[in-house]
């Protein structure tokens, strides 16, 4: 499953939410905790929608639910196997979603998507990173092309910032509306 949501559509936050609820039902049977696992670096505005989405969740009070990735503490090619390696210490039976930048064809530069299974960072910029996550969500930043580099240089930070508020408020909708045990009790 892949699905497509258009961040300037204002309803596609909530179909995502439900979309997400149903995964985390489906998927979190067997896990205890829901990490949430934002990427990038907040040093370039393409990259910069993992750490703020994790930005925007850490306003809210997610209770066994953890986020890793944001501005403060961003989740980039450096430590990411650090980080990775920490959550698999740390958790017994953890459920990754991971939450990454992505490049795309000019038609899809402002969607995300919803997807079962690892996403690969890096791949955008030919980067080797280990592929982490049991569902993921990428935001579509910018066109895919020569100089991939350099498009998320010059990204602009109006997309990405819509981008990451329209994911952050689908995720927490998927939150409220999942009945997983380990994380109904939403505050």
């Amino acid at each position: 499953m892949l699905a497509y949501y258009d961040s300037t559509n204002q309803i596609s936050s909530y179909k995502m939410g439900l979309d997400l609820a149903h995964l985390l039902d489906e998927n979190m049977k067997h896990h205890d905790q829901l990490i949430i696992l934002c990427i990038g670096s907040d040093r370039s505005t393409g990259d910069s929608l993992g750490p703020l989405v994790g930005h925007n969740l850490c306003k809210y009070n997610l209770n066994n639910v953890f986020v890793y990735g944001t501005l403060k503490e961003p989740v980039h090619a450096s430590n990411i196997q650090n980080v990775i390696d920490m959550i698999y210490d740390n958790f017994e039976n953890p459920f990754i979603l991971a939450i990454d930048a992505s490049l795309g064809t000019r038609s899809h530069v402002g969607y995300y998507t919803l997807g079962q299974g690892p996403l690969i960072p890096g791949l955008g910029v030919n980067r080797s990173l280990p592929e982490i996550g049991d569902i993921h969500i990428t935001g579509i930043v910018n066109y895919s092309g020569l100089f991939d580099g350099m498009l998320l240089q010059t990204t602009r930070l109006s997309s990405v910032m819509t981008l990451a508020d329209t994911i952050s408020t689908g995720i927490i909708i998927g939150i409220r509306h999942c009945s997983h045990a380990a994380i109904e009790n939403y505050a």
